[in-house]
């Protein structure tokens, strides 16, 4: 019991100390790069809250943050790793463009509610396909969940860029859908809209059924074990496939969502990096819906601080993506986890 307590404290300990240690690298960025660190360091810590729309735009971004780390952590928990995340949004968010444009006369709701399960729909078949190969033919869905992806991405990119292309625009991107399709404006001048109150629904929906239900339950089971599981009689064929089509909707979500609520059309492009920086949200969060939300909220600020100081004072953006690499190289490698743990055991 001693022993079951120390490991929580350090599982609990490990991720506030790796954030803590992020900062560091910061502050020590700004100050050798920075011949104003003081304002640097004012802009970025304080910049996000300075004004209604820098505030706004940091909890935009961390709306799809939520939603692919919400869908990491169901891969993750389930011991089935999704790294299609990148191809899973852009699928997702152009599959709700398509959508829209092509049956503009749906009521809005209607519409809006259409073109995301269409979305979600579209996304987990993909993902689920890498749990299929692997249940079938024991194909690695680590490398075909990237490899899938990747296809994915240029085939999206010659849909917008060709077929479905604004020409009057001078972006590469499909034309805009009908303004009765767009999500609700929350807060003004920013670009946050209701998918907020979506994705933190969805995060207590996923919470839920993770620790709530005898599908989550079986589904963390054959994470921890899978002969164990298979033993017990539970189908681990079946949690191979259902749990990268979970992850695989989130993904979709959270591109549909990005599409109806900030841009309103697919831009070549759009989803980069979203699909990314969910595994390491997931992993911050330790794979735990309920700690998502202020995992994604961390990055996404973290991303606005370097905007805001990049902005006012003389530091570039790559700050935030060195910060981010400190984050996800802490968190992967277990290196404060494993310090903690060795240094309590000698306690």
């Amino acid at each position: 019991m001693k022993k079951l307590c120390r490991n929580t404290a350090v599982a609990f300990a490990s991720p506030l100390i790796t954030i803590a240690a992020a900062f560091i690298v910061l502050l020590v960025l700004i100050f050798v790069f920075s011949k104003t660190p003081s304002d640097t360091i004012y802009y970025f810590f304080a910049g996000p809250f300075t004004n209604k729309y820098y505030f706004g735009n940091m909890l935009n971004a961390a709306v799809p943050l939520i939603l692919t780390g919400l869908g990491i952590s169901y891969a993750f928990r389930s011991s089935v790793y999704n790294l299609g995340g990148e191809g899973q949004v852009y699928a997702g968010g152009f599959t709700a463009t398509l959508v829209l444009l092509l049956l503009p006369g749906l009521p809005g709701i209607s519409g809006i509610v259409l073109a995301v399960i269409s979305a979600v729909i579209v996304s987990a078949f993909i993902a689920g396909l890498s749990g299929f190969f692997r249940m079938k033919w024991g194909t690695d869905e680590l490398i075909s969940s990237f490899l899938i992806s990747a296809s994915v991405i240029y085939v999206v990119d010659y849909l917008i860029t060709g077929v479905f292309n604004d020409t009057a625009s001078n972006l590469l991107t499909t034309p805009a859908v009908d303004v009765r399709f767009w999500l609700t404006k929350i807060f003004p001048p920013s670009n946050l809209n209701s998918s907020v109150i979506i994705a933190v629904i969805a995060a207590a929906a996923a919470y839920f059924i993770l620790f709530r239900t005898r599908t989550g339950y079986e589904m963390r089971i054959c994470g921890l074990n899978p002969k164990f599981a298979a033993y017990g009689g539970i189908n681990t064929g079946l949690y191979m496939v259902l749990p990268m089509a979970i992850s695989g909707g989130f993904h979709g979500m959270a591109g549909s969502l990005a599409v109806l609520g900030t841009y309103h059309m697919s831009l070549k492009g759009f989803s980069g990096g979203i699909g990314w920086n969910g595994i390491a949200v997931a992993l911050i969060a330790g794979n735990n819906p309920a700690a998502v939300v202020p995992a994604a909220l961390f990055f996404a600020f973290i991303e606005a601080g370097a905007k805001s100081a990049m902005i006012n004072s003389d530091i570039t953006i790559e700050v935030a993506t060195i910060a981010q690499a400190v984050i996800f190289f802490f968190i992967t490698s277990k290196v404060i986890y494993n310090l903690l743990k060795y240094r309590r055991a000698y306690v």
